[in-house]
């Protein structure tokens, strides 16, 4: 049986001319119908590769999300490969991840740079663009129990585009989500812990929504649930989406937008984004580049927004100015985390920034 239910759709690779992708792109698999697996035995981990899938852009960076139910015994490799006109790159490993520590590593692999490209932490970065790649997972894990995919997310960025801005989606001015505010600043050891706290604020949103309170995971549950050992530390992106992701009905994962608009579209139907920043910047302050998470719940009637800031002990809801928050968030590329229901209906997809049919029916998978 296959690890993944539903089936992929794509269409021939003359569909995207003309498409405007502002420089990135999302796909997002569902099945692994179109996969090739692999075993050495019956009890052994499966190996599922992709045929060669043709983006729509010549990326330069690549950033793998999955969303799994991982039984205690099993583990998750997962694997990427440009591959250029001439010759194909080789797989780097993008993460090791298990729901057991104390069997199996849940770390990022390091010292993987060649003179193709490296990966930092959660993000392939090639040392010139690519239009073609190829996945591989490989699923393990003791007497053949074997983790259950339920999605897979790619998210391919172009870094020397520069596309230019949009109108904003005024639609979202004025509206706010009722996300939860907590601090990552109360915990000991929390000042390093932004990205579970925002992770653990989306969480508990979907748990007042829907009115499952086992969503509703404190920070430092989701600081156990995520920490990258070779990272040493909680800020593995694909690991916080991967830890939401792995709660029934939830779907999680690692994107990159091309203006705040789209974030706007997002607020406008009532779904928290969290954003990767520059603490720095976000408050105007000069100084060397500050990583930082946090979710943005709303926008003001101006347009300046409103975000949940886990740096802060009290008062953790405020308002930045629209133009530091773009400044800021520009530091990671647009970065974003994405979670909420399987059911619930993103906004318009407007140029294939994440999972929506539209960023699914332009995958093309070719020899």
């Amino acid at each position: 049986m296959l690890p993944l239910a539903t089936s992929l759709c794509w269409l021939p690779a003359g569909d995207a001319r003309g498409f405007d992708a502002r420089g990135g792109q999302f796909l997002g698999f569902s099945s692994l119908a179109a996969f090739r697996a692999s075993s050495d035995g019956a009890a052994g981990p499966t190996v599922w590769t992709s045929p060669p899938i043709t983006a729509r852009i010549d990326w330069t960076e690549l950033i793998a999300s999955w969303n799994a139910a991982m039984p205690d015994a099993s583990w998750l490799k997962v694997e990427a490969r440009a591959i250029h006109p001439e010759r194909p790159t080789k797989f780097y490993v993008l993460g090791l991840w298990s729901a057991n520590t104390n069997q199996h590593p849940r770390e990022s692999v390091l010292n993987q740079k060649d003179a193709d490209g490296d990966v930092a932490t959660d993000t392939l970065r090639l040392d010139r663009p690519a239009r073609r790649f190829q996945l591989r997972l490989t699923l393990g894990g003791d007497s053949g129990d074997l983790p259950r995919v339920k999605f897979l997310g790619i998210c391919l960025v172009d870094a020397t585009a520069r596309p230019g801005s949009l109108p904003p989606n005024r639609a979202a001015w004025g509206k706010r989500v009722d996300v939860p505010e907590r601090s990552q600043m109360v915990y000991p050891g929390g000042n390093v812990w932004c990205s579970p706290a925002t992770t653990s604020m989306l969480l508990a949103h979907w748990a007042q929504v829907l009115r499952r309170p086992e969503l509703d995971c404190s920070v430092p549950r989701v600081v156990a649930g995520v920490f990258d050992r070779n990272w040493d530390g909680t800020g593995n992106w694909v690991f916080n989406t991967a830890f939401a992701g792995s709660f029934p009905g939830l779907r999680a994962y690692v994107a990159r937008f091309s203006d705040l608009s789209e974030v706007e579209g997002w607020i406008a139907r009532g779904l928290p984004v969290g954003l990767s920043l520059c603490y720095n910047k976000l408050r105007g302050k000069e100084g060397p580049l500050s990583g930082h998470l946090v979710v943005c719940v709303g926008f003001t009637q101006e347009g300046d927004v409103i975000l949940n800031d886990p740096g802060t002990r009290e008062q953790v809801r405020k308002v930045f100015p629209r133009a530091n928050v773009i400044a800021a968030w520009a530091t990671s590329r647009n970065a974003v985390y994405l979670v909420y229901p399987e059911p619930a209906k993103p906004p318009k997809d407007r140029f294939g920034h994440w999972d929506s049919p539209a960023s699914r029916r332009r995958i093309v998978l070719g020899d």
